[in-house]
């Protein structure tokens, strides 16, 4: 018994801890001005705690850390149409993910990468429906292009920060 407690507090704290560094990278990055021409590209700092928890915990976790992080900072930093739009880019991205990392077929950065193109996906689609605008398909090289740069980033920060991690499901990652 004493072990499943020692389990548990690990993953409370842990959980904890990438849940505050995952809403603090988020504020962060609000602060950061990019002087990129896009509109609403972002790095996704964020999401790097997302994939570690996908990656270490599985995927309920990682999607009860994706929705406090996106509701607990929509209503820190934000308003509700910002979560809106993260909710569908980020909940979207997270069953893509998922279902990517379970074939096997694609690693870390592989799955970033299609997880930050499908989320910029959820979140183009929404602003489709919002705007009433098809028009908004014209933006799909861009937002693809800035999620597989995006999303390659961060998979490469996660790479690195996995095996950091590794103690807490045995060394086995």
């Amino acid at each position: 018994m004493k072990d499943t407690m020692k389990h548990s507090s690990r993953f409370v704290a842990v959980f904890g801890f990438l849940l505050a560094a995952a809403i603090l990278l988020g504020y962060v990055e609000m602060l950061i001005p990019i002087q990129i021409p896009i509109q609403g590209v972002k790095l996704g700092l964020a999401n790097a705690a997302v994939l570690l928890v996908l990656y270490l915990f599985g995927p309920g976790p990682a999607f009860l850390l994706s929705l406090l992080r996106i509701l607990l900072s929509g209503f820190l930093f934000s308003n509700m149409a910002a979560m809106i739009y993260s909710l569908a880019g980020g909940m979207l991205s997270l069953i893509v993910m998922c279902a990517v990392k379970r074939t096997d077929l694609f690693s870390v950065v592989g799955v970033s990468i299609l997880g930050a193109v499908s989320h910029n996906g959820g979140q183009l689609v929404i602003a489709m429906l919002v705007l009433q605008s098809r028009s908004l398909v014209y933006y799909i090289p861009v937002l693809l292009a800035a999620g597989i740069v995006t999303g390659m980033l961060i998979g490469i920060v996660v790479k690195e920060l996995l095996p950091r991690f590794a103690f807490l499901n045995g060394g086995i990652i």
